[in-house]
């Protein structure tokens, strides 16, 4: 890839009366100590014409003010409690010339090459990087990096939207809920009901990436796995005989779970279970408004035998995964608000798997479908892609709305390269 860096500097908020608290620091919450502790990258693909990157930065300036944990940076308050200082010390932007036309790189696909199409992930003081890597024929990709303890994906898909609108000259139409206080109080009696110190958190952080890969280990490839509608609907259908209703998510899950399953030839009696984020927003009582700014995400685990996986109908196993997200309800967060009350001053590790990790027999999923990242809009329409640059870890797997047809979707899949040839045979087998 043909790419020439022509500035890299440091991007702060506009002076402004929409954010007067500076150097204010915000405590994480429980969920935020519970994320990814690291930048998640994003890559969005626009078509010409596309505003200059003066006016896009114009619009990222001044939507930070609303935005302001994602000027700030990390620090430790008196209590040695990890928190953002609000200080305005800005975020980072890369801009680049890539001497092709859009159309000539199309189509993306999860790679390690296309990490070059955002800064560096690693040993990054800012909350967040933004790369615009213009094209010769004025298409725009932008590179985003955005440390995952600042925000979940919700979060991002309205500051995303936000940004959008303040370059198209247009108001936001709906404004950051930053309370986090308010989403993590605990009860008057703190009481946990669940052992969350060895469900969401860990003993010991896992060893760095090049201690932990035996260099003989298969390598991980990223696949691109498209589902059209019409397989959707069919798919939908199978599951949801006999009168269930399972969400898309679900039955495609459930597809996905059994596919991966065979392509890596387990043993019948070997146990497997998804990670599956849910969102507490609509889950905890009273409801927290979705435009929250931070994470609110904890995580079921449908557990089932290869043996069930492979021989039961596609129904058992969706109520599997349906059963275990209902189990993730306002008690289940609640009882997790109270763990973090409780343990208070711990060093907690969080359980998500450390990059280049091989999650064999089991799987993690994360759900794009319905964040608003495809409808972005800065001026020239709406992005012609959206996708991770880069899945690090095997068995993980997200779904996003696919720019092919409405109504379809594009699974991102990280495959040993073992299992990928098992695995792209019968992916769309509805057998």
């Amino acid at each position: 890839m043909a790419l020439e860096i022509v500035n890299n500097t440091i991007l702060k908020p506009y002076p402004s009366s929409i954010n007067p608290h500076t150097n204010v620091t915000i405590p994480l919450t429980i969920f935020d100590r519970a994320a990814f502790d690291l930048h998640v990258s994003v890559l969005y693909a626009f078509r010409p014409p596309m505003p200059s990157n003066e006016a896009m930065m114009q619009g990222l300036a001044q939507v930070l003010n609303i935005y302001p944990h994602l000027a700030g940076r990390f620090t430790v308050d008196e209590q040695g409690r990890p928190c953002i200082l609000l200080n305005g010390a800005g975020v980072r932007i890369v801009e680049t010339r890539i001497g092709t036309t859009l159309a000539e790189s199309l189509p993306f696909e999860p790679s390690h090459e296309l990490t070059n199409l955002h800064p560096p992930i690693e040993g990054v003081e800012e909350l967040l990087q933004i790369q615009l890597n213009r094209y010769t024929c004025g298409g725009l990709v932008i590179g985003q990096t955005a440390h995952h303890r600042v925000a979940d994906g919700q979060s991002m898909s309205y500051f995303f939207a936000a940004w959008a609108r303040s370059v198209r000259g247009l108001d936001v139409e709906v404004l950051p809920y930053h309370n986090r206080a308010a989403v993590s109080i605990p009860r008057n009696l703190p009481m946990c009901e669940f052992n969350h110190r060895a469900i969401e958190f860990k003993e010991h952080k896992a060893p760095p990436v090049s201690a932990s890969i035996d260099p003989s280990s298969p390598s991980i490839v990223n696949l691109v796995i498209h589902y059209s509608a019409e397989f959707v609907a069919q798919l939908k259908k199978q599951v949801c005989q006999g009168g269930s209703r399972y969400s898309t998510f679900e039955c495609l899950l459930t597809h996905i779970w059994k596919k991966m399953t065979l392509a890596r030839r387990l043993g019948d009696d070997e146990m497997s279970q998804v990670r599956v984020a849910v969102n507490g927003r609509a889950r905890m009582k009273p409801a927290v408004p979705l435009e929250y700014f931070g994470n609110l995400v904890l995580w079921a685990y449908p557990r089932l035998t290869v043996k069930e996986l492979v021989s039961e109908n596609h129904s058992v196993v969706a109520k599997a995964i349906h059963d275990a997200v209902i189990r993730v309800d306002n008690t289940y967060f609640q009882s997790f608000i109270d763990f973090g009350e409780l343990s208070k001053g711990e060093g907690l590790v969080e359980s998500a798997a450390a990059m280049g990790n091989m999650l064999c027999p089991n799987l993690e999923v994360d759900s794009w479908l319905r964040f608003e990242f495809h409808e972005l809009d800065f001026g020239g329409g709406a992005p012609c892609a959206f996708l991770p640059s880069e899945l690090p870890v095997e068995g993980l797997l997200l779904f996003v709305p696919s720019y092919k047809q409405k109504g379809s979707i594009d699974v991102f899949i990280a495959v040993s390269e073992d299992h990928v040839d098992s695995f792209k045979r019968i992916a769309h087998s509805l057998d």
